[in-house]
């Protein structure tokens, strides 16, 4: 008889501390918290196991198979009781816009996949969520075994640098499983190349950043047409920035810096009035006092605007800055992987992305819905290849910080 090394009753805390063995099962299912030692200590006594199963949809007895099998000093291949070829875990942020129809897709492909024996696992949250539980994660594996098959998120803050999954990436175990032969002719001119060349990342779509000018309270000021313009000082602290969405705003950082430099990021810094989730953007013409002159936001949410209101929306001149949807893949990707990875790039997710979430897609066959000669902006692959991301934004943000802070503190 099967030894019991404990109960489903028991809390994961106490698992963990009695038997660390079982600590990378936990983690690689999704339980990262348990990576920290001080959540371990708090969340970990917080929740029995067969809790913590039910909760995140686990099998129970096949993961109490896992963690025995961790016990007894065996090889952990398996993620969810169920053999790795019939186990299929994809996991990201979506932006909220699509998150749900996309949601809705993928359910069906799961159900469809059940009825042929295979497990498909997709924990897609909103990107208003942050990246902290996929991070954690990834810094906590140390092989590829220990992660997902899919992995899909907006902006460049995941995916290349060592720390996270440049590692992977490097090694060869992660790479771009987008079938297309061609990319969208929105995205393929000269200069202007968004399929990776060496095939290694997946992009389905990206995320424009445009502007939306509330023409009652810019006055007599021109109407900025382009991201050059926007750093004028005629909009000193005139400007509403997309702060707490990490991606986007990420991206505007080091796009304008990558442009016109650093002192840009200085100029918009000083232009910024404060910080506001698009959805308040587009309301900000109702507020009483602090009102932005221009908002830059997600496309998305220009349609909001109300017909004949004072919000007019520019897409620059010279691009809109954009953040795009990344998605990669195990290299040794089995088909029913790549039934999901073909589901996540397919025409019908591109139609949700383009139509829906105003987020244009890279699929040949997708009409965008912009006009030929729709200008972008972004850093390319030569720029993301010669630096440290990381390191990049870290410099961008104090620059940006300590222009805003000064401005401030000059006006008190």
């Amino acid at each position: 008889m099967k030894k019991k090394y404990f109960k489903p009753e028991d809390t994961l805390f106490d698992i963990t501390e009695k038997y660390p063995q079982t600590l990378r099962v936990f983690i690689s299912n999704g339980f990262t918290q348990l990576a920290d030692e001080d959540k371990r200590s708090t969340f970990g006594k917080a929740l029995q196991l067969h809790i913590a199963l039910m909760m995140r949809q686990l099998d129970q007895d096949g993961f109490i198979e896992l963690l025995e099998t961790a016990i007894e000093g065996a090889d952990i291949k398996n993620t969810n009781g169920i053999s790795k070829q019939n186990n299929v875990t994809m996991k990201g942020l979506l932006p909220c816009p699509v998150r749900i129809p996309l949601q809705e897709k993928m359910d069906i492909l799961i159900s469809k996949k059940a009825s042929e024996g295979i497990h498909v696992q997709a924990d897609l949250k909103a990107a208003s969520m942050g990246l902290d539980w996929i991070k954690e994660e990834i810094t906590a594996a140390q092989s590829p075994e220990e992660l997902g098959e899919i992995y899909l998120s907006a902006g460049f803050d995941l995916f290349f640098e060592d720390e996270y999954f440049g590692r992977f990436i490097k090694s060869g175990h992660f790479t771009d499983l987008i079938n297309w032969n061609l990319t969208n002719p929105l995205f393929e001119n000269a200069g202007f190349h968004l399929k990776d060349p060496l095939g290694r990342y997946g992009i389905i779509a990206v995320v424009p950043a445009v502007f939306l000018v509330n023409t009652a309270i810019l006055g007599d000021r021109p109407i900025p047409s382009s991201w050059e313009d926007l750093l004028d000082p005629i909009y000193e602290r005139s400007v509403s920035l997309p702060v707490s969405d990490f991606d986007l705003f990420n991206a505007i950082l080091l796009t304008i810096d990558k442009t016109y430099g650093r002192e840009a990021v200085k100029k918009l810094g000083r232009n910024m009035l404060q910080s506001l989730h698009p959805a308040q953007m587009v309301k900000s013409e109702r507020q009483k006092e602090n009102r932005p002159a221009i908002t830059i936001m997600p496309n998305f949410f220009t349609k909001m605007v109300k017909e004949g209101s004072a919000m007019k929306v520019v897409w620059p001149s010279d691009g809109a800055i954009i953040s795009p949807i990344f998605m990669i893949g195990k290299t040794n990707a089995n088909k029913h992987t790549q039934d999901v990875a073909n589901m996540v790039s397919g025409i019908e997710t591109a139609e949700i992305l383009a139509h829906q979430g105003l987020f244009p897609s890279l699929h040949p066959d997708i009409d965008n819905h912009l006009p030929e000669g729709t200008k972008f902006l972004w850093l390319g692959w030569d720029y993301i290849a010669q630096n440290n991301l990381n390191q990049k934004f870290a410099e961008c943000h104090a620059a940006f910080d300590s222009a805003y802070i000064n401005e401030k503190v000059t006006e008190v």
